[in-house]
């Protein structure tokens, strides 16, 4: 187990009761934010360069995991803001320096979604829109987003120029009151504007570059030749499976001391007793299959072969099959935990709420992916097929 993880468990209790505290905050507490610091987990994938581990996904999945059987919230904003320092290992060493030259712990926040329109000005890009989904925004100093390059009119190229932009905290607004949601409330997942800024072009990179590993060239660790599409997919997923161990964990808590009407213990119960088995055999069977496609493409990259688009097709498939298991899991699970599961002075309902929130994440939703997977292996592939 590595030391990241194992500060988790001794801070879980701690973590456990920030959870309410964060949803009402509408952000991480400072408390949460400091455990999440002082545990190192956020530098896991960060090269040692730039004051990181340089560890395996699986150690950094298994923190994710972990944060997020305490904390949902956390959870979700250490495997997304977590991924960040992956990707900035990949980008121009002028841009690496002044993210983390001052402070190896700084923060970046994202969406990738392609809201913005970039407009060519001298060596770089005036930029400007506004995204959803700024996962952790608040304590983050940087910002990693997705836009397309227009013309002057507007006008974009076919096939359209999508590329990644990074921008310090002067250069973007947060949007307070825009993150209003059933579950995981305690990310801040707020909008993010920009009117105008300017982007050199060293804090820019393509889309399909970051997608098809063509920044991965010069790296010296397998690491960062792994492919984006898939180290992003399994941190969401992580991130999803960890609150999964925490409402199992809630549910046995609360089978305890069930006993329902008709006066039958819950912890006696078949059918909660076959319910609880099913998800927690889903729960393993999800995470050792994640974990183990990313051990099996290192050593594959080591022997010098590089990961085929069939591969992440079949990983992407994979995950999301890992992911859905688990949700109707624990749909059935607390489906059959009674009427007093429903109660919001239960933690039950709290930790259903965000996981059913973090499933409907584009990288756990199946049926795209699904078509896109199957498409790709019968030779009838679409366009819907170039996401992966």
């Amino acid at each position: 187990m590595h030391s990241t993880v194992e500060y988790i468990h001794q801070h879980g209790q701690a973590l456990r009761a920030e959870h309410t505290r964060c949803d009402k905050a509408g952000k991480l507490t400072a408390t949460t934010k400091e455990i999440l610091l002082k545990s190192g987990g956020m530098r896991l994938l960060q090269s040692q360069q730039n004051g990181g581990y340089e560890a395996s996904p699986g150690d950094f999945f298994e923190w994710v995991r972990t944060v997020g059987r305490y904390n949902p919230s956390a959870g979700w904003v250490a495997g997304v803001v977590g991924i960040h320092p992956w990707q900035i290992s990949l980008v121009d060493t002028q841009l690496q320096a002044e993210i983390y030259a001052q402070n190896p712990d700084t923060w970046i926040a994202s969406p990738y979604a392609p809201q913005g329109r970039a407009v060519r000005e001298g060596d770089g890009f005036q930029f400007s829109g506004r995204w959803q989904y700024s996962t952790g925004t608040d304590h983050c100093d940087w910002v990693v987003l997705g836009g397309m390059v227009v013309d002057k009119n507007g006008a974009r190229s076919k096939p359209p120029e999508i590329r990644h932009f990074f921008l310090p905290r002067s250069d973007y607004e947060i949007i307070e009151g825009s993150w209003q949601v059933m579950g995981l409330s305690g990310t801040g997942s707020k909008d993010i504007q920009i009117d105008g800024a300017y982007v050199p072009a060293y804090r820019s990179v393509l889309h399909r570059g970051i997608m098809e590993g063509d920044y991965a060239e010069r790296q010296h660790n397998n690491l960062y030749r792994l492919p984006f599409g898939c180290v992003f997919s399994g941190a969401i997923a992580a991130g999803t499976l960890g609150i999964a161990q925490g409402a199992i964990d809630q549910y046995r808590d609360y089978v305890e001391t069930r006993v329902s009407m008709s006066g039958v213990a819950g912890k006696s119960d078949p059918r909660q007793l076959e319910a609880l088995a099913e998800v927690e055999a889903d729960l393993s069977a999800g995470v050792l299959h994640i974990d183990a496609m990313f051990d099996q493409w290192l050593i594959q990259l080591e022997l010098g072969n590089p990961i085929t688009k069939a591969q992440r097709m079949e990983f992407r498939r994979n995950q999301v099959r890992a992911v859905q298991r688990v949700l109707f899991g624990i749909d059935n699970l607390y489906a059959r935990s009674g009427s007093s599961a429903i109660w919001t002075t239960k933690t039950l309902e709290h930790f259903w709420r965000d996981l059913r929130t973090a499933g409907t994440h584009i990288c756990n939703t199946a049926e795209t992916v699904y078509h896109a997977a199957s498409s790709y292996s019968l030779g009838t592939e679409d366009a819907a097929v170039a996401l992966y």
